[in-house]
């Protein structure tokens, strides 16, 4: 099969013949009635899909609930539910993160949003859908893990096409989830003004950014969401942004050549938004409280600017300019690339995944998952 045979379907070339065979596994109550669930037990971890042979995952629908459970007692459900996902019989998983943080959204809850690789849809966005296409050359398996008090009610499509060849170049998907609680930033009280605090100071080496993505290999990333929890208490001008981008490929130094201008021109937007928005490939989901406080969810995907590495890429951000900020990071990052990849951590215990509520951290340690 040459590289031109086989693309994934768009609008552009939707007309064309394809003479791959259309698939899918979902939860449908086998005996014909209207139980069209599956239950994960708490601790359980439950293969809901299991594919041979070879093929292209073309969309994914999830969504949950809580047996004999009400909504408030499961609150952040969506992080205590996390997603694995395995190509060609590999043991270190390619996508790792929670539930409502690999659809898009962190912060442990939903919202309706659209892009065009992940969209939550009503009621409230329950409704999670993932396009990113994934191919696999020997087989996939999807895992979901029930870290929730009560039994997991698990309703789920996965639609992908069965191929008899895949070409040589398709790259396999990954997506890795990250926190950081707090940030390693600087207190106020070592600048001479708060002004000096959030402009203050020169980072000529990016080593102390917010880490996105740190991997090896050949590939190409394709953007992340990033979630930020205003941990300020002050009720002076309290924007959490100022930090620029700072992408590394191939074992780059300072100044990298993708290098960015501060935390809302990264995600395409202008002077501290707070409107929220959403486009195909750049959005605002949560704008914040008033002066910025509480929580806030971005998105970048460059689907149409993928940044491609040839041995390795390290995708950084500062929290606040020079690093100067401590507050609540967390994102998923979601790139293509050769395998084997760099193994993954094991995720953070789900006492660690959980998000602060509002006037609550008093976290005296620190909370990290590196890439």
């Amino acid at each position: 099969m040459s590289k031109q045979d086989f693309v994934p379907a768009d609008i552009s070339n939707i007309c064309r013949e394809r003479t791959s065979r259309r698939k899918r596994i979902s939860s449908y109550d086998r005996s014909g009635g209207n139980d069209d669930r599956i239950y994960v037990k708490p601790g359980e971890t439950c293969t809901f899909a299991q594919l041979e042979g070879r093929g292209l995952i073309t969309h994914i629908w999830i969504t949950i609930g809580n047996q004999d459970m009400p909504d408030e007692f499961e609150k952040y459900n969506m992080r205590k539910i996390y997603l694995q996902f395995y190509w060609d019989g590999e043991e270190s998983p390619s996508v790792q993160a929670p539930l409502g943080d690999f659809f898009g959204m962190g912060h442990g809850i939903t919202k309706n949003f659209v892009s065009e690789p992940l969209q939550m849809s009503p009621q409230g966005g329950r409704g999670l859908n993932c396009w990113f296409p994934m191919p696999f050359e020997k087989g996939a398996k999807l895992t979901v893990t029930n870290e929730c008090f009560s039994t997991l009610i698990f309703y789920f499509y996965v639609d992908y096409e069965e191929l008899d060849e895949l070409p040589e170049d398709m790259l396999r998907f990954h997506a890795k989830w990250n926190r950081e609680l707090p940030t390693a930033g600087k207190s106020e009280q070592e600048f001479p003004s708060h002004r000096e605090w959030c402009f203050g100071g020169k980072n000529t080496t990016g080593d102390d950014n917010y880490v996105l993505l740190e991997a090896e290999g050949k590939g190409h990333y394709v953007g992340c969401n990033i979630n930020i929890h205003n941990l300020c208490t002050n009720a002076l001008w309290d924007w959490p942004g100022e930090g620029d981008d700072m992408i590394f490929v191939d074992g780059e130094v300072w100044p990298p050549n993708l290098h960015g201008t501060g935390t809302e021109d990264y995600v395409n937007m202008a002077w501290c938004p707070q409107e929220e928005y959403c486009a195909p490939y750049h959005g605002l989901i949560l704008g914040g409280k008033d002066n910025w406080k509480g929580k806030i969810t971005y998105y970048r995907y460059h689907i149409k600017d993928p940044i491609m590495f040839r041995k390795s890429i390290r995708v950084t951000i500062e929290h606040g300019h020079n690093n100067n900020r401590s507050d609540d990071w967390s994102s998923t990052a979601y790139w293509y690339q050769t395998e084997p990849h760099k193994a993954f951590t094991e995720i953070l215990p789900v006492e660690k995944r959980l998000p602060v509520d509002e006037g609550e951290f008093q976290w005296d340690g620190k909370i990290t998952e590196n890439n």
